[in-house]
């Protein structure tokens, strides 16, 4: 451990916090930059907002949220017409603080008037959702799960979720949500870091009891019910790669602006902790996704009033070692040079011997490789050392003949990191035109190390991409980057001037809504996608020829 940083080079940087713990310039981090930001509440509320837009099935995992306290009068609106439209509609909705965690601030509201108008809403922002009022239960209480997700790499994308999570439990008897249990928060809240503190909470030795247990025994119990376990760990792995896809626009932008291509920089990798919740009939819901999972695995007992012990805990050592220590093998640096450097050992029939200076001698067909003016008589039972061509007499029949060697790798258990992306990359490439969009707000950036797209670099796009005509002037251009410029400005903490990620997408929406009138909004963005390409590589086209000429 370096608490105070490391000058000399590293293969792999293990970061408490953030991408920016240290100033590094070769190697891996364990985070990317921009992570925190990106799945933060609103941002990541905003993200799935988005994709829900553009493709409302394919997203309908993520429950109806509302951004506080810009939308507090979007979300009252919204409540009252659907209340008048559906007058048996009761809902419950759960206000959760943007940079809140471990179920700090939480709370439960019946009607938007139950929001609470104190001053701290306004310093405080906060995303208002739909809570989910018929959830799974298991021995009448509700739970969640934490998955873990590997994201090893941004660009290519590459995706892995470790085949087993904990399972964590409230420590209530769970009822649908009424005026008189809403503040119960043993009963509705599963995180952790709360139920520890009821009386209820069962420390457990075993993976398959207590107040936390493996996701592989809830697997175990469903299945013995006569659940579709195969069908669920497909729908979770689908919520995985869309919610990846989601957030990888926002990443990109980060991601250049810290380590800017052609330049000499690490490279990212990051473990990250799905809250996925159960409904009744087993579609699973996201709730966030956490950018530092704990990775504690044990839990603090206490022994006597104030006194503390920390005590080994079985189910988080069973998941979280695993995770871990196969992340380290999957981004191992010295893995590529050991398979490059390692020789095929053939079948254990094909063992000759060893070599008094090479680990193995294979037979080969007659003098293959082998440096003589005059061959020996080829026989059967001559072998020869294929790195300085040696020969060796085979060994007798009765003789034991060695075990090969075996890789490191050999001694440990099977990775428990399932590899799901770009594996499953052909079912879910369709939805991935935000990152397209982000690829041409990027391009138009111009100044490197910033995250904001300036008032030239917009005009820039329009007139390279030929957006503008005579029903959309230049004129109107600006006007657009102005209105939703400001507006996205005024919403954010971040007071760098300039049209966000976001404002850009907003304004790119607009534009493909104007080109494409009939067609739905996912093929307007497509359309209005492949035509700034084709423009964009038109035109770079040209250059190439001015260039040559």
């Amino acid at each position: 451990q370096f608490p105070f940083g490391r000058r000399l080079p590293c293969d792999i940087y293990w970061h408490g916090v953030s991408f920016h713990d240290n100033n590094i310039f070769s190697g891996q981090v364990n985070k990317f930059p921009g992570m925190m930001e990106t799945v933060r509440k609103i941002t990541l509320s905003r993200a799935m907002r988005t994709m829900q837009d553009l493709f409302p099935l394919e997203y309908n995992f993520y429950p109806r949220s509302w951004i506080l306290p810009e939308e507090l009068s979007l979300f009252v609106a919204e409540v009252r017409m659907m209340k008048d439209s559906n007058p048996s509609w009761k809902p419950t909705f759960i206000v959760k603080p943007d940079g809140g965690c471990q179920g700090d601030g939480i709370y439960l509201i019946k009607d938007p008037s139950d929001i609470r108008l104190t001053g701290s809403i306004q310093s405080r922002p906060a995303v208002v959702q739909e809570y989910i009022c018929k959830p799974l239960l298991m021995d009448k209480l509700k739970f969640d799960i934490r998955l873990y997700v590997l994201l090893k790499s941004l660009e290519p994308l590459e995706i892995y979720i470790a085949k087993d999570g904990l399972s964590r439990f409230c420590t209530e008897p769970y009822q649908e949500p009424t005026l008189k249990n809403l503040h119960q928060v043993f009963m509705h809240l599963t995180n952790y870091s709360l139920n520890i503190h009821s009386g209820n909470f069962i420390h457990s030795d075993s993976v398959n009891t207590g107040s936390k247990r493996t996701f592989s025994s809830i697997l175990c119990r469903l299945s013995s019910r006569g659940a579709d376990v195969k069908k669920l760990w497909s729908d979770i792995i689908s919520l995985v790669i869309k919610t990846i896809i989601a957030l990888t626009p926002e990443l990109k932008v980060y991601y250049q602006s810290d380590i800017p291509a052609g330049k000499p920089g690490p490279t990212c990798f990051q473990i990250l902790g799905f809250d996925i919740l159960l409904m009744k009939n087993l579609k699973p819901m996201l709730l966030e996704v956490n950018a530092n999972p704990s990775m504690r695995i044990e839990h603090e007992q206490e022994l006597s009033p104030g006194v503390f012990e920390n005590v080994p805990s079985p189910v988080d050592e069973e998941v979280k070692v695993a995770v871990i220590r196969d992340t380290l093998r999957l981004v191992d640096p010295q893995k590529k040079k050991r398979k490059d450097t390692h020789v095929t050992v053939p079948p254990k029939q094909q063992w000759l011997g060893v070599h008094e200076h090479h680990p193995a001698l294979w037979e080969v067909s007659p003098w293959q490789g082998v440096s003589s003016e005059v061959p020996p008589k080829p026989t059967p039972s001559v072998f020869v050392c294929r790195r300085c061509q040696s020969l060796k007499q085979a060994p007798e029949a009765s003789e034991e003949l060695p075990e090969a060697p075996k890789s490191p790798e050999a001694a440990l258990p099977s990775l428990c990191l399932k590899q799901v992306f770009p594996k499953y990359a052909k079912q879910f490439s369709y939805l991935r035109l935000v990152d397209r969009v982000a690829a041409l707000f990027i391009r138009f950036l111009g100044v490197k190390g910033t995250t904001k797209l300036g008032p030239t670099g917009f005009r820039t796009f329009i007139r390279n991409c030929k957006l503008s005509n005579s029903n959309f002037s230049m004129a109107a251009v600006d006007i657009l980057y102005i209105d939703i410029t400001r507006r996205w400005n005024s919403m954010g903490i971040d007071k760098e001037s300039g049209m966000c990620l976001q404002a850009f997408v907003e304004a790119f929406f607009c534009l493909a809504q104007k080109k494409y009138k009939s067609l739905p909004l996912h093929e307007q963005v497509s359309s209005l996608i492949e035509f700034c390409e084709c423009r964009l590589a038109a035109l770079h086209g040209k250059r190439l020829v001015w260039g040559c000429g």
